[in-house]
């Protein structure tokens, strides 16, 4: 018996690998719960936070520089989810051919559009300084060296011209 042409379309073809892969995952989790050790304790049911042991609550006031600062990250991010397809349509060469070159010139100034908006964004974050921050001044201190200024003054002045080791 043979299968009509039109059985597997794209559509179908899509359906199949979904189901594959979930059927793969659920099985892979369902036989690694049975094989892995379950001992757990304390220390590894305790949060984790950079390897140090939690202090106070998670709710905390934190700079809010921080959530900007995120924001504007993924504002960058999310470009190059855009800029992958793009380059993939931009060198089409059966539409380019069709259109006689008109398809890339289109495709290349809808993307410096694109560039364009983002860097007016990161203009305007810069120009209102969410990307400046704010530095703490460091604190004089009153101590007094036993060393006088001009014995570091006589090495500076020996060492005027050399070159820093790295």
């Amino acid at each position: 018996m043979q299968l009509p042409e039109n059985t597997f379309t794209p559509l179908y073809q899509i359906l199949i690998f979904a189901v594959g892969a979930i059927l793969f995952i659920s099985v892979t989790l369902i036989v690694s719960q049975f094989l892995r050790p379950n001992r757990p304790n304390e220390q590894k049911l305790m949060t984790y936070e950079s390897g140090e042991k939690p202090l106070g609550l998670a709710w905390v006031q934190f700079n809010m520089r921080f959530y900007i600062l995120a924001l504007v990250f993924l504002l960058f991010e999310v470009e190059i989810v855009f800029l992958f397809p793009w380059s993939t349509v931009f060198a089409n060469s059966e539409l380019n051919n069709q259109t006689n070159g008109a398809w890339s010139w289109f495709a290349f100034i809808e993307m410096l559009i694109f560039i364009f908006v983002l860097a007016a964004g990161l203009v305007y974050v810069w120009k209102m300084g969410f990307l400046d921050w704010i530095k703490s001044k460091p604190a004089l201190t009153d101590y007094k060296s036993p060393v006088p200024n001009s014995f570091y003054t006589q090495i500076n002045e020996k060492y005027k011209g050399t070159s820093h080791p790295k």
